[in-house]
């Protein structure tokens, strides 16, 4: 028995947004619009938890001895090191 592949990010995203507008439409009998309420939910902390690792990785840059270190703009903010 093969594994099924975990999702993609823009997977599950295009499939909260195919939940949020079954909703929105309000024409879903209430016991499957409770439980397209609970997907969504589930999604959307699937997906929270993807963006918040994301940003550590892009948080973090390795310094010359290969240490990460968190990533700091410079004074200023607009990018320019000097």
């Amino acid at each position: 028995m093969s594994e099924e592949q975990k999702p993609t990010f823009e997977e599950n995203l295009s499939t909260l947004e195919g939940i949020v507008a079954q909703l929105e439409k309000g024409d879903v009998p209430l016991e499957q619009a409770l439980d397209q309420f609970q997907k969504g939910v589930a999604l959307s902390k699937d997906l929270q938890a993807t963006l918040q690792n994301a940003e550590k990785t892009l948080t973090t840059m390795m310094n010359d001895d290969d240490q990460e270190v968190a990533f700091e703009t410079p004074q200023g903010g607009n990018g320019d090191a000097k």
